[in-house]
């Protein structure tokens, strides 16, 4: 929210009929000056949200102190405000409820839940201030120049000790690894992603800013740490929230790398698969930390280089915009005067979508070997994600509706995209697979499937990849095809469709199948993949989640 009294002036408001009486802030809102000459003024509404103003508006802000109607603000702060300008600020600081309206709001009072759309929930561990202002004098060493070379060394070296090691690099993201391994891999990684966030809100103390929370979260279905660092948007300087946002990449690359070196002096074996699988895992979570398409640090360091508070929903909302003017019609003011807005936004809307499709897409088969459960959470994430859909394509033409788009045209163009959809789930077509195991007992193969797999998919001359497959990669080591499609009922050992050693593990109802092979593959046993050929896109969603609950 940044404006002054004569951008406020642009439209005229009727009267205070719809204000508090009462105009004062908020008991949870506080006005900050600037740090510098250069920074903005802020509001501040709770714990973790902050708006820009301009000055005159802080004025205003400040000004709220319960004893004054509108008449009396105007006559405060004089020229160049007017009753008209007073009153549209008003109302937009009502609206973002930064006014006191008679309602009962607890000051400093911050949910230890909170969802924030369109599929993170963050839960709330503890408030790290007093903590890392200890840790100040530290954290002020290692920022300097010596502390930011021996860092980016580090970070390079384990790139290179990586290449140096990718034989067994490839043993690790494609081979089973044991339960032990995976265990040891993942509490590593969440103690990493901790450390990660504790470098944001050091970073940002050392500036003078304050962490408000730190905490774990649900993102896009993925655990993860979260820290807030908003109160970096009252830094003076660009440079320093930059420097925030990247702090964690900054943190979590150094200790992928000092792992990549550190798996290089081990014996092969578990204790290096495991250092080699770390590594590359925390690598690629930095890289995704700085794709700026989604709230990570990289869309963080961007927004805070060009300055722009709100970048990624602005320009979504011109993206919007731009969607609904091509389908609709109607005009749709910009939010962000850049030629890159809408595909910047465009790009935004579709990445979180695409993120769960790749998802769904690498782990739809694991959930569905899962049994009843699987098929049950895999459903709802998909249900989920066309309510996103459907919930965008309403939002679409209400923002239509409110900018003068014509009812025939929205009709006509819903219908259009109705059509649209319902051709490309008959005419696309997509490959569609059935995923489960082999077991090779001397030169006899079997394909073995969940019973809650399809087996309508298992013909006499089914073809069938067998694949030897890790956490990550997954290497062909043969090819066969069904002999007989006459299956036997029987139970196997979960772990034979996951890429997991254990002991006694859990065992599933399955049905077995011999296969025909021209050579045995060398793995007693791996995953199995059998053929279904092409089939349109509605039919592979109904075999995929109809289909299992009718098994």
């Amino acid at each position: 929210m940044t404006a002054s009294a004569s951008d406020a002036a642009s439209t005229t408001p009727a009267g205070s009929e719809d204000l508090p009486e009462c105009l004062r802030l908020a008991e949870d809102v506080t006005v900050h000056p600037p740090g510098d000459p250069d920074a903005p003024w802020m509001i501040q509404r709770g714990a973790d949200r902050y708006y820009r103003v301009g000055s005159d508006v802080a004025r205003l802000a400040q000004a709220l102190d319960g004893r004054r109607d509108v008449d009396a603000l105007v006559e405060r702060l004089g020229g160049p405000w007017r009753r008209t300008s007073v009153l549209t600020v008003l109302r937009t600081l009502h609206e973002q409820k930064l006014l006191d309206d008679g309602q009962d709001r607890a000051p400093g009072r911050d949910r230890r839940v909170k969802f924030v759309p369109p599929l993170t929930v963050q839960f709330t561990l503890l408030r790290p201030e007093r903590l890392l202002a200890r840790l100040r004098p530290l954290t002020a060493r290692l920022a300097a120049r010596p502390g930011a070379v021996a860092a980016l060394a580090v970070t390079l070296g384990g790139v290179f000790a990586l290449a140096a090691q990718a034989p067994a690099v490839g043993d690790a993201l494609g081979k089973p690894l044991s339960v032990g391994v995976y265990v040891t891999v993942v509490c590593a990684f969440f103690a990493s992603t901790a450390l990660h966030e504790f470098g944001h809100g050091a970073v940002l103390t050392y500036y003078g800013g304050r962490p408000a929370r730190i905490g774990v979260m649900l993102f896009y279905l993925a655990p993860a740490f979260f820290c807030d660092v908003t109160d970096g948007w009252r830094l003076p300087r660009a440079r320093q929230r930059v420097h925030v946002a990247l702090a964690g990449v900054a943190v979590q690359g150094v200790i992928a790398g000092a792992t990549g070196m550190l798996a290089a002096a081990l014996p092969a074996g578990d204790a290096r698969s495991g250092a080699l699988l770390f590594s590359c895992v925390a690598y690629v979570s930095c890289l995704l930390n700085l794709l700026p398409l989604v709230k990570l640090d990289g869309y963080l360091a961007l927004m805070s280089h060009l300055d722009i508070p709100y970048l990624r929903d602005r320009a979504m909302s011109d993206a919007r915009g731009f969607l609904s003017r091509m389908l609709f019609g109607g005009r749709h003011p910009r939010a962000l005067d850049t030629p890159w807005s809408v595909p910047f936004g465009l790009a935004c809307m579709a990445f979180p979508v695409y993120m769960l499709t790749t998802g769904l897409t690498i782990w739809s088969d694991l959930f569905l070997a899962m049994g009843v459960f699987g098929t049950f959470a895999l459903a709802g994430v998909l249900a989920y994600l066309a309510y996103l859909w459907g919930k965008g394509l309403l939002h679409l033409i209400r923002e239509a509706r409110k900018t003068g788009a014509g009812t025939a045209r929205v009709c006509l163009a819903t219908g259009a995209l109705a059509i649209a959809l319902t051709g490309m789930l008959a005419g696309v077509k997509a490959p569609y697979t059935v995923t489960g195991a082999y077991v090779r007992q001397g030169d006899h193969v079997d394909l073995v499937l969940a019973s809650t797999a399809d087996q309508g998919i298992v013909r006499e001359g089914a073809q069938v990849v067998l694949e030897q497959a890790g956490l990550v990669t997954s290497t062909q080591t043969g090819r066969g095809a069904v002999a007989s499609a006459e299956g036997e009922r029987g139970g196997a050992p979960m772990t034979l469709f996951a890429p997991v050693r254990m002991e006694d593990a859990p065992h599933l109802a399955v049905v077995t199948y011999p296969l025909s092979v021209a050579e045995a593959p060398s793995a007693p046993t791996g995953t199995a993949q059998v053929d279904g050929g092409d089939v349109p896109l509605g039919k592979l969603l109904y075999l995929k989640i109809t289909a299992p609950w009718r098994r």
